[in-house]
């Protein structure tokens, strides 16, 4: 049987486990570094179900082969409505723990604009302006692929963070291949963070910037993310990001 985003079974702790979360810990680490990794977010059987999704496109609305786009290596799928029921109950209960955080940090960083505490009525402000296109995304790499450094920015409404998956176990899956992030400071150097990961784990990280304490007040730092080279085996990850594109 071929693998379809209705083949996943509902997992009726999703929300718990996020939950479970040490939010605390995350918050600081996010404030810190820009990103936090959250541990054994998914199970190995729920990253191999995921995974296996990517052949289908009839789970997905679009195919990006990132050679074509000067992206880098390797390709990705943006996942159609109705998403996966996996990914369809994290959206909402990671923005719930992520809503205050990003008010914060707008808050600190003199943006006006502020997120509902429910993810729901987030994605109406997207819809209404026009951003309707779901942005959960499924990447797939393979030996010598790459993901550039990028911003993921689809519209005007942005929210700050977002949270990408890894689905592959490293060094049975895949060599190589670790997450990047780089953060530029008014007038230095950009300081660049890499963020080991094990199957199932996720990193929730800034989406383009984020205040910054310095010795005369806050100030705003610019962040990418990307993958550096797969060294050899295959890599799958989740890309959970809340708003939608137009």
């Amino acid at each position: 049987m071929r693998a379809t985003a209705r083949n996943i079974a509902r997992s009726p702790d999703i929300a718990a486990r996020v939950d479970a979360i040490d939010w605390p810990q995350a918050t600081a680490d996010l404030d810190a570094q820009g990103c936090a990794v959250l541990k054994e977010l998914l199970s190995p059987d729920e990253c191999a179900a995921l995974a296996a999704l990517y052949p289908d496109d009839q789970n997905f609305r679009s195919r990006i082969v990132m050679g074509r786009h000067g992206f880098g290596r390797g390709e990705y799928k943006y996942f159609a409505y109705p998403l996966p029921d996996l990914i369809a109950e994290l959206r909402p209960a990671l923005y719930a723990r992520l809503c205050g955080v990003a008010n914060r940090w707008n808050e600190t960083m003199g943006i006006e604009v502020r997120y509902p505490d429910r993810h729901e009525a987030f994605l109406k402000r997207c819809h209404d302006a026009g951003q309707t296109r779901p942005t959960p995304l499924l990447l797939q790499y393979g030996e010598d692929d790459y993901n550039c450094l990028h911003q993921d920015l689809y519209g005007e409404h942005v929210f700050p963070l977002q949270v990408a998956i890894l689905l592959s176990q490293p060094g049975r899956d895949f060599e190589g291949g670790e997450f990047v992030l780089t953060e530029q400071r008014p007038r230095m150097q950009s300081r660049p963070e890499v963020v080991p990961l094990r199957q199932g784990d996720a990193v929730a990280f800034a989406v383009h910037h984020r205040p910054v304490q310095g010795t005369r007040g806050p100030y705003r730092v610019n962040l990418r993310h990307g993958v550096s080279r797969i060294r050899s085996g295959h890599r799958h990850t989740v890309g959970v990001i809340f708003h939608d594109a137009k």
